[in-house]
């Protein structure tokens, strides 16, 4: 698919959307690109096949969960249609780029990526399995027609003094946006159970990894994006990480969280306990707020679409989730996704 094309006139043809952009400061109205940019913990997509070395028994047959065939296909079914739909309201077809986590092997990602609603999108898969004990990791899916993978590394997280200690991996992959040289971390840090120290060694890793790339590419247009488990105002990412959430604080090298304003005004991508948390977040570099040239940051969103929250219940008003309470509603995910648009002059 081709990055959409963004003038005067609203009307789609094919997978085509214009619309039309002007800004006051300009004497003539600009033409851009626009394309999408976004993360989905897709909650426990785990596939039906016993796996030895992971504690997945659970997600079997005759596991606590029941996860029978018919089940895992619905789970596609429903993680499909909510791909497609990401950001559709300004580029139709689906991301460009999407990380996920809680997914069980390179295998599921498969499966997905062979739907219907996405079979025809096009896209291929980054993924290396991790040394998490229940065997989820993440993964990035992308369209090769408009993103051309360089160079990956999956990067271990390790706990000082813990040798007992396994969590998810960050997987850091880069390549070329249209023509234009980014890198993407994916992340899900460790839980809230575990304690905020194992969350700010998260944060350490994704900076030592951000900062490296910095270095090795002038003008670094990297996006670390994840389940941080933390909120944007956290000590981990806004501290430890360095993510600033006001566009005038941020200075070269430096990194800006597009979703710190989001949260102030009390939006979310999960629910506990009646309260909203925003630890699905797209944190960027500095370079992709006044750049040059290429893609610059546009907007950042949480998808919450209605079909995505819970109707009725105990759970009414939270993300319809596959299973709570130990019962299986059959839902989609206890996160929403979170996207970013890029748009570039054209």
């Amino acid at each position: 698919m081709k990055l959409q094309s963004i003038s005067l006139h609203v009307g789609i043809i094919g997978l085509m959307l214009s619309l039309l952009f002007t800004f006051q400061a300009c004497a003539q109205e600009k033409k851009y690109l626009a394309t999408t940019i976004a993360f989905y913990n897709v909650e426990n997509l785990f596939d039906t096949i016993d796996d030895p070395n992971t504690n997945d028994a659970e997600f079997l047959p005759g596991g606590a969960n029941r996860w029978t065939p018919q089940r895992y296909e619905a789970k596609l079914a429903n993680m499909a249609k909510v791909i497609a739909g990401i950001g559709d309201e300004l580029v139709k077809g689906g991301p460009a780029i999407i990380g996920l986590s809680e997914i069980e092997n390179r295998g599921v990602l498969e499966d997905l990526i062979n739907t219907p609603p996405l079979k025809n999108l096009g896209y291929a898969i980054v993924h290396y399995d991790s040394p998490d004990k229940r065997g989820v990791d993440v993964g990035l899916i992308y369209k090769p027609s408009v993103f051309k993978v360089i160079n990956s590394t999956s990067n271990t997280l390790y706990m000082p003094g813990r040798t007992n200690f396994y969590s998810r991996d960050q997987l850091v992959v880069t390549g070329e946006l249209n023509g234009d040289l980014i890198s993407v971390i994916v992340n899900h840090w460790p839980s809230r159970r575990s304690g905020p120290e194992y969350r700010e060694e998260a944060a350490k890793l994704s900076r030592l990894l951000s900062d490296s790339l910095m270095k090795e590419h002038k003008n670094a247009k990297i996006f670390i994006m994840g389940d941080l488990n933390d909120d944007p105002t956290d000590r981990s990412v806004a501290k430890v990480l360095g993510a600033k959430g006001k566009v005038k604080e941020v200075k070269k090298d430096d990194l800006f969280n597009p979703f710190w304003q989001l949260h102030r005004e009390g939006i979310g991508s999960l629910a506990y306990r009646d309260a909203w948390n925003l630890f699905d977040q797209i944190i960027i570099s500095e370079p992709l707020l006044n750049p040059k040239k290429g893609w610059k940051f546009h907007k950042a969103k949480v998808y919450n679409e209605k079909f995505l929250i819970q109707k009725d219940g105990p759970y009414a008003g939270y993300p319809f989730r596959t299973f709570a309470g130990g019962a299986y509603l059959g839902g989609y995910s206890d996160h929403f996704p979170v996207y970013i648009f890029l748009i570039k002059e054209k």
